[in-house]
């Protein structure tokens, strides 16, 4: 914006007239000089009132102040409410009071935003619904969540006036839960009979983003306020609630025991309750992490927040057998005729919870494993063959340890007498792959070459090789991180990654050997599209290494991360920066993303404002994009008063 620039030329020439006027004068000629005493020794008094500290900082104050001042003409209420409450939070060291009125102002530009996302995601729920009877939808972030998250990390007192304010809106949230639960009158007014219950692994708007915050608070250290914002989420069966739960048990385990009594309790009363209700339950008692739910057709679908994160050993035997009491009842209802069945796991779904948790109940509550076994039994017919077998992984996933003399590439290739056609043999070689993989087995190409899809044998190869090349890295083998750079089937922005990484791996013993590779990756990173964002998230990756290696290339190649920000049009943030990769096949989906600090802005900028800033400013000053400049301007701050601070 105009002023923020303004302010920038201001602030950059008052810091250069300052350090002028500090530059050492000529000293008197030996033979006029007079003798001095000796000078004090320094205190701390005396070195608060270094005159270019205090530059430094009214620079950095002033640069907040304006650009919180801006952000209230921002186009996207998103970034108005974020930039905001960054600004207060960065100010409350210095300017209090001015901090908290930019902490209210970004609470109600967050209730906006919040709301207009909300109908987005409601549009976008009820269209997907429609279309094919369920949704999968990617939640926008809770704006208020996050400014309360900084509020109340500051001041307790600011962020009961934020949770007060949020609990006025309860109601209104949760009648909107209530509108993006299933509703159970929709197959009494001409929905399809094939359309079913939505998937249980999602929670409704409003409870997923209650729960988002919880589990925030939780990870604050904040216990109390973290359930109190959950609570009115934790109505319903569905992953986001276990989760919070199995979080919340290491730090209050009587809180969270009954909590979870109360899901169990509900669950047998609900009519709408099914196999998949029965599995996700499960998991509090017996795997925390990992979330099991089947399909129809005898699919699965696991998602997991953890690892190494141990079954609870202390469950009281009541609790223990109130959930089995309330999975038989549910497991055991009748059976609806198909064209009745709306449940989420449908006939072959019923049959694999049942087959996977009846060693449980045999273990803990064995009065109903025959009733049980008997309802097995009645599901075969609608099951598919190939998902009978013991040996299938769903079934004991999380619950049984890995056999370490397990060879699941040869019970893979055992399933090529079963394929009848090239696209099932595909499937199964599309395992084998995987399977050969994780077991460091030589064979991988000899699989992958036996697909006969060339296209399925494309974009496996592509996950197969980031996948590699992401192991590569954190087991530091630059030689394979190197040699999948240099002839994997990586993306360029994959490759430009992994090549940095190498350089940075390399910077402490081979500096020479590692500004190479870094100009290479630089290379790579010119040949992505000028208006992917993903070229500008490349070259701040590298900038940020150059300065370790290369500081005047750091300001170079920062020269063209601007230029790239402007040409992607308002698609580069500079935050948030991911690695995402997908593979798809007619049986599975997998996807992983991890998040890339060497793509975001703040890191460099912050480094740049400790060498010059005046210089650091300049550069910020030359984004157009609103939310890159707002992240660097934010950066180059906090690093002026944070080391204010430390001092």
């Amino acid at each position: 914006s105009t002023s923020l620039r303004a302010l920038a030329l201001c602030a950059a020439a008052f810091a250069a007239s300052v350090i002028n006027a500090q530059q050492p004068q000529p000293s008197p000629s030996p033979s006029k000089t007079q003798p001095q005493k000796a000078a004090p020794k320094s205190t701390p008094a005396a070195a608060e009132v270094d005159p270019m500290v205090e530059v430094r900082r009214t620079t950095a104050i002033s640069l907040i102040t304006t650009l919180a001042d801006d952000a209230r003409t921002f186009r996207d209420p998103t970034l108005r409410a974020r930039v905001q409450a960054r600004a207060a939070d960065a100010l409350w060291e210095t300017e209090r009071e001015r901090a908290r009125t930019l902490f209210r102002r970004a609470w109600d530009e967050a209730e906006t935003a919040d709301a207009e996302n909300d109908r987005r995601v409601e549009e976008e729920r009820r269209r997907q619904t429609k279309e094919r009877g369920s949704f999968s939808i990617q939640l926008p972030p809770s704006l208020r969540s996050e400014v309360l998250r900084l509020a109340a990390k500051r001041e307790r007192e600011l962020g009961e006036e934020f949770l007060a304010r949020m609990e006025a809106s309860k109601n209104e949230e949760l009648a909107n839960a209530a509108t993006s639960a299933p509703d159970a009158n929709a197959d009494k007014q001409g929905s399809s009979p094939q359309q079913r219950r939505p998937d249980p692994n999602e929670a409704p708007t409003a409870a997923a983003k209650r729960l988002r915050l919880a589990i925030q608070l939780l990870e604050d250290g904040d216990v109390e306020r973290a359930i109190q914002f959950a609570d009115p989420a934790l109505s319903q069966v569905h992953m986001p609630a276990l989760e919070f739960l199995a979080r919340l048990r290491p730090k209050n385990a009587k809180a969270a025991d009954e909590r979870y009594a109360a899901l169990v309790r509900r669950a047998v009363l609900d009519p709408s309750a099914d196999a998949n209700t029965v599995s996700l339950l499960s998991s509090y008692i017996f795997t925390p992490t990992l979330y099991i739910t089947f399909t129809p057709d005898a699919g699965s679908n696991s998602n997991s927040w953890g690892r190494n994160f141990p079954a609870p050993s202390d469950i009281a035997p009541q609790l223990r057998a109130a959930y089995f009491g309330t999975a038989a009842a549910i497991l055991l209802r009748p059976i609806p005729p198909p064209e009745q069945d709306r449940s989420s796991s449908g006939r072959g779904g019923w049959y694999m919870v049942i087959a996977r948790l009846l060693p449980l109940f045999d273990q803990y509550s064995p009065d109903k494993s025959a009733p049980l076994r008997a309802r097995l039994a009645a599901l075969i017919p609608d099951t598919p063959e190939r998902a009978r077998g013991t040996n299938h992984s769903s079934l004991t996933r999380g619950l049984v340890p890995e056999d370490p003399n397990r060879d699941r590439i040869q019970e893979t290739l055992g399933r090529l007498g079963e394929a009848k056609t090239s696209e099932e043999r595909d499937g199964v070689y599309v395992d084998a792959v995987f399977n050969a993989v994780r077991q460091k087995d030589p064979r991988v190409e000899e699989f992958f070459n036996k697909i006969e899809d060339p296209d399925l044998r494309k974009r496996l190869r592509a996950y197969i090789d980031f996948e590699a090349a992401e192991r590569a890295v954190r087991d530091k083998d630059v030689v394979e991180a190197l040699r999948l750079a240099r002839t994997g089937s990586l993306t360029p922005i994959q490759k430009t990654w992994a090549l940095t990484e190498a350089s940075k791996l390399l910077a402490k013993d081979e500096p020479g050997r590692s500004l190479e590779i870094l100009e290479e990756s630089l290379a790579e990173a010119k040949r992505i599209d000028d208006a992917s964002p993903e070229r500008a998230s490349a070259l701040v990756a590298i900038a940020t290494q150059f300065y370790e290696l290369d500081r005047p290339r750091a300001w170079e190649v920062m020269i063209e991360v601007v230029k790239a920000s402007d040409s992607a049009e308002g698609r580069f943030t500079g935050e948030d920066g991911t690695l995402s990769v997908r593979f798809q096949s007619k049986n599975s989906t997998i996807s992983s993303s991890s998040s890339v600090q060497s793509f975001d802005l703040q890191g460099i900028f912050s480094k740049l404002a400790r060498e010059d800033l005046t210089r650091a400013v300049e550069l910020a000053r030359g984004f157009g994009g609103e939310s890159p400049r707002a992240v660097a301007m934010l950066a180059i701050a906090r690093a002026v008063l944070e080391k204010k601070q430390a001092n």
